[in-house]
């Protein structure tokens, strides 16, 4: 089988290997079935879609609504590494499926409106499949209606053109979109489970996200909701594309 590639921008080395783990984990094909590259440290180089069953691309501290101002270096050659992909993925319909930062990065490529008028705290919340969503064999076997773990700045507000809209939640009018047949984007984490939370929290505690003082109660809200659904999006992903 070829290998999935992880795009990773976590310049946070455990937070980089929970989000890897995680992954390999709930796209159930191991770490030697998922390669990562790490953008965040590094430039993306060249991508051969023949060599890979299908591209994950995670979230982290980048957003594509960040004045352009105050972006690194890094920032700006992962948006500029990520466009040229995307040109790629899209025009050959090829699997992809972006977290969270995904949904920005492919929502502002196919002329959406990215912005931060539809925040979430981080943390549970409750997202809804559309009726689209319920016919797309990436939410099979997933409820109407699950928990999963999120948390984020900035949204999509206006869906791009052709795009269709599978799920959302009370807060964010888009918690996941596709294009095409195979190319999609969640605002929510299906990679995350109570221990991904748990580190995320702990280690981005002072990146503007929430008070760093509330991190105990963050981790323990977290624990009180249960969520084992989001993953099956990641098991269905990988079952669909591997080759």
């Amino acid at each position: 089988m070829r290998p999935f590639l992880l795009l990773s921008i976590r310049a946070e080395p455990e937070a980089a290997e929970e989000e890897h783990d995680a992954f390999a984990r709930f796209l159930e094909v191991g770490s030697a079935g998922l390669e990562r590259r790490q953008l965040g440290v590094a430039a993306l180089g060249r991508v051969d879609l023949g060599e890979w069953s299908g591209i994950v691309l995670g979230g982290g501290a980048f957003c594509v609504s960040d004045p352009e101002a105050t972006k690194t270096a890094e920032q700006r050659r992962t948006e500029e590494d990520l466009a040229t992909l995307l040109d790629q993925v899209v025009e050959a319909d090829f699997p992809f499926l972006g977290a969270c930062y995904g949904i920005g990065t492919l929502g502002r490529h196919q002329g959406g409106v990215v912005d931060r008028s539809h925040p979430e705290p981080v943390g549970p919340c409750s997202v809804t499949v559309s009726a689209e969503g319920t016919l797309d064999p990436l939410f099979a076997g997933v409820p109407q209606t699950f928990a999963a773990y999120g948390g984020h700045k900035e949204a999509l507000a206006v869906v791009p053109d052709g795009a269709t809209v599978l799920a959302t939640s009370a807060a964010c009018p888009v918690q996941a979109f596709r294009v095409g047949a195979n190319v999609y984007a969640t605002q929510f984490h299906p990679e995350l489970d109570l221990d991904g939370i748990r580190t995320r929290i702990a280690v981005y505690a002072g990146h503007g996200y929430f008070d760093p003082a509330e991190v105990v109660a963050l981790q323990t809200a977290a624990a009180a909701v249960q969520v084992d659904r989001p993953g099956s999006l990641l098991r269905n992903f990988a079952r669909l594309h591997a080759r």
